[in-house]
């Protein structure tokens, strides 16, 4: 069995600048554990594959495509593959969520 406890798990550099903690990584899944700070933001973007968030914590404001709404703690919000997206925190609180990306993708993330 395997546990792991995001505070210990690895931290990943990403070109968001933001604080991103490796949880799972398998050649079939990926899940990172994600979080921003009040006013830090996710740059827009597009993945090559399916993505969800799942809120742990906070308030956030996801953006897919051209439709923009207020996500909350237990929300679990469906990303399709190669739609612009980003989350942004613009409340006084962190904001907590997990990234799951299935399958793991294999190309490169597309940076607006």
């Amino acid at each position: 069995m395997k546990i792991t406890n995001y505070k210990d798990a690895e931290k990943k550099d990403n070109p968001h600048g933001v604080t991103v903690h490796k949880l799972y990584d398998t050649e079939h899944a990926q899940v990172m554990h994600m979080q921003l700070k009040p006013g830090e933001a996710l740059k827009k973007h597009s993945t090559p594959v399916d993505v969800f968030f799942y809120v742990l914590e906070g308030e956030g404001i996801v953006e897919i495509g051209d439709e923009q709404e207020t996500i909350t703690k237990d929300m679990l919000v469906d990303s399709p593959a190669k739609i612009p997206h980003r989350l942004m925190n613009e409340s006084d609180s962190l904001f907590r969520f997990l990234v799951v990306k299935v399958p793991r993708q294999t190309e490169q993330t597309k940076m607006m």
